[in-house]
């Protein structure tokens, strides 16, 4: 493997578009490398799905000058359960490791919507249409997924909130990536 670029961390929250790669397709966010664990190459990194423990992946997407780069793991385990320990293929030393410090993690959306009937998480919405059940009309685009507090809110490419509850989620249709949703009367006039 060729020296790794390196990458100051950047808070991107919209999707990242179509990238080549092992199959090709998009990917979504789903963590931040933090520092080197150890001497050998393995790095700490802060995950924010859960998409561990529904899919298995041979590798991860990161984003590296702003290109999004497949990187194979050697190995992985769960240090608690939002911080993982990941060996990548040909980081060897503290130093490369080092050098992958604050760089984004991006997961393949195709692996993560391989079963039809895959329970998805919340951040793997993003980038898809927001339909309003009452209507029938396309709402926006999600650009992010606000989970810090207990009301859960899409946000739209225009900075619109909607609620996320899973009450209001009629359907998900992983193949149009889209979700229809019982909007209540008035949230889009806000």
């Amino acid at each position: 493997m060729n020296d790794v670029p390196t990458q100051m961390g950047s808070n991107v929250t919209t999707p990242l578009p179509l990238w080549e790669g092992p199959g090709g397709g998009s990917v979504y966010k789903i963590g931040l490398i933090g520092k080197a664990h150890g001497v050998k190459g393995e790095l700490s990194v802060q995950i924010d799905d859960d998409v561990f423990d529904r899919v298995d992946a041979e590798y991860l997407v990161l984003k590296l000058d702003g290109i999004l780069v497949p990187f194979f793991m050697e190995e992985y385990r769960f240090k608690s359960d939002s911080v993982a320990l990941i060996k990548f293929d040909g980081i060897d030393t503290q130093e490369r490791a080092r050098e992958l410090t604050g760089v984004e993690v991006y997961f393949p959306r195709e692996l993560a919507e391989q079963e039809e009937d895959a329970e998805l998480s919340y951040s793997a919405l993003v980038g898809y249409k927001l339909i309003d059940d009452n209507s029938g009309n396309e709402v926006g685009t999600i650009a992010y997924v606000d989970e810090q507090t207990i009301n859960i809110m899409f946000e739209l490419e225009d900075g619109r909130l909607i609620p996320a509850s899973e009450e209001l989620i009629v359907d998900v249709n992983q193949q149009e990536r889209t979700i229809t949703l019982d909007i209540p009367e008035g949230i889009l006039d806000l």
